[in-house]
């Protein structure tokens, strides 16, 4: 390949990589929203709250019954109301295999939703720097073929791919340090929701082991 071609290769695959870092950045930001929404639309904001919805529930159990109830929690999306509702509907397989299903459907349907959606913000976070790498071989690539062809050096020119060459890097660890900070802060949401469930799903299975002391309360 001659000096030429190879420069215009360079600028076009540089335009390439500018466009492919931008995508990389809007995809990963709406990565994070997308996860920080789902994680806000699953969880109670505060212990006190999701306290307050489980003395609600447990008085609704206690004065109307079962199918009160359900009709509680199916009203509510957020994951103690819907895991509770799942019990409520299924609360003829006793304790045991309710505590198990529980446990089960929060990690298939809460937990693993959330960290699909954050590996997309992961794969984003180890890309732009990729990318950055990438312009900064083309840059030197174009620079290099300029200074073997032997012509009269065009300084511009030379200036454009070193620039080519920096300014990716610099946009590719751009992209990706707010990323991994978002991606972090969201974990630590994620173990927060996780210990918010455990423990209002001890809260609300002790509370059934109480109110269903005999098969027949089960029932009501």
């Amino acid at each position: 390949m001659d000096s030429g071609t190879l420069v215009t290769v360079v600028r076009y695959a540089g335009d390439a990589c500018y466009g492919a870092l931008a995508i990389v950045a809007l995809w990963g930001v709406f990565c994070v929203i997308l996860v920080w929404r789902r994680i806000a639309q699953v969880r109670f904001r505060t212990e006190q709250e999701q306290g307050a919805f489980l003395d609600r529930l447990e008085q609704t159990l206690q004065q109307e019954g079962v199918e009160a109830a359900v009709k509680l929690c199916e009203q509510d999306d957020r994951a103690i109301p819907q895991l509770a509702y799942l019990a409520l509907i299924n609360r003829n397989l006793g304790l045991p295999k309710i505590r198990a299903l529980l446990t089960d459907r929060f990690r298939r349907d809460v937990l693993a939703d959330l960290e699909y959606r954050l590996s997309w913000v992961y794969t984003m976070i180890k890309s732009a720097p990729m990318l950055g790498l990438y312009g900064t071989v083309l840059g030197m690539m174009g620079a290099f073929g300029q200074l073997s062809a032997g012509q009269k050096l065009d300084p511009t020119k030379l200036a454009e791919n070193i620039s080519l060459a920096l300014v990716t890097t610099a946009l590719g660890l751009t992209i990706a340090i707010p990323l991994i900070l978002c991606a972090a802060a969201i974990s630590v949401r994620i173990r927060k929701l996780e210990d918010l469930v455990g423990y209002g799903l001890a809260r609300f299975l002790e509370t059934l082991k109480t109110l269903w002391g005999s098969p027949s309360n089960q029932e009501k």
